[in-house]
């Protein structure tokens, strides 16, 4: 895989279509890396594609003692620059949903369309105990901990029939350095919603989730769209927070029918 030469070092993948001027970028969630996205590469064969792994993830290295969101805003300007595009769709997943929002109230003329996918928003109490309970756990570095984040991302179904599904998300949270992870894991943990921020969207955006993520609700999805303009909602039925994967079929259409009618050619 080719690597940028900007300061983040940031392994990526480019399929380039010659007819097709604007590409759908993927951004992956936190502790997996591109590789998440082989669905929809497979499913946009006619699309220009780009893929790439956050700062700390795959093969992209971590240089710095502490994270923040404008590192990980950076390294998308910078990748985006580098391949001397000048108008993307932007995909973020989870983390790289959060990621997304603030990249689209930075730097919104850049984009022709942006699908937040299984995105938090306006965390109850209990559910800020939750997590921050998870992040303890996660310190520990146990098996354990991985193996309840796969049970939470897909349904117990899916798992069972699709035993090796399950060792490849495992894989790659075991390859994480967890110094790494925990510092990428802590942003996302205390994350502090800014409608301000939200308000400076004005791309065409469409926030989905899946029916039965337990992290990012479908209560979350429809509330986080309500306060960002010319916005919808899409539901992937039985899905839950790796729907992407589990549903791809439905998400990958929605997702297609969206981007088509965003389609920008400048």
């Amino acid at each position: 895989m080719p690597i940028t030469s900007e300061k983040f070092e940031t392994d990526y993948f480019f399929k380039k279509k010659e007819n097709n001027l604007v590409p759908i970028v993927f951004v992956h969630g936190i502790g997996l890396n591109k590789d998440i996205w082989y669905p929809q590469v497979n499913f946009f064969k006619d699309y220009s594609i780009v893929t790439y792994d956050l700062i700390g993830h795959g093969k992209t290295p971590l240089n710095k003692i502490q994270l923040n969101f404008q590192d990980f805003v950076k390294q998308l300007l910078n990748l985006i620059n580098e391949l001397e595009l000048k108008k993307i769709h932007l995909v973020g997943f989870s983390l790289g949903a959060l990621i997304s929002r603030h990249f689209a109230a930075e730097h919104g003329d850049r984009l022709s369309s942006l699908n937040l996918h299984a995105s938090i928003y306006k965390r109850s109490i209990e559910q800020k105990r939750v997590v921050e309970n998870r992040f303890e756990l996660l310190k520990t570095d146990k098996p354990v901990s991985k193996d309840r984040s796969i049970r939470r991302w897909f349904t117990a179904e899916y798992i069972k029939n699709n035993p090796e599904m399950y060792k490849t998300i495992y894989s790659m949270l075991d390859g994480n350095n967890p110094e790494n992870f925990l510092k990428a894991y802590k942003l996302f943990v205390y994350y502090q919603d800014d409608d301000e921020m939200l308000k400076k969207i004005n791309t065409n955006t469409l926030v989905s989730t899946g029916q039965n993520d337990v992290g990012s609700t479908k209560e979350m999805a429809i509330n986080l769209s309500e306060n960002i303009k010319n916005s919808k909602y899409a539901e992937i039925g039985n899905g839950k927070h790796l729907c992407s994967i589990e549903c791809a079929d439905d998400y990958n259409k929605i997702l297609e029918n969206f981007i088509d009618k965003n389609y920008d050619e400048s």
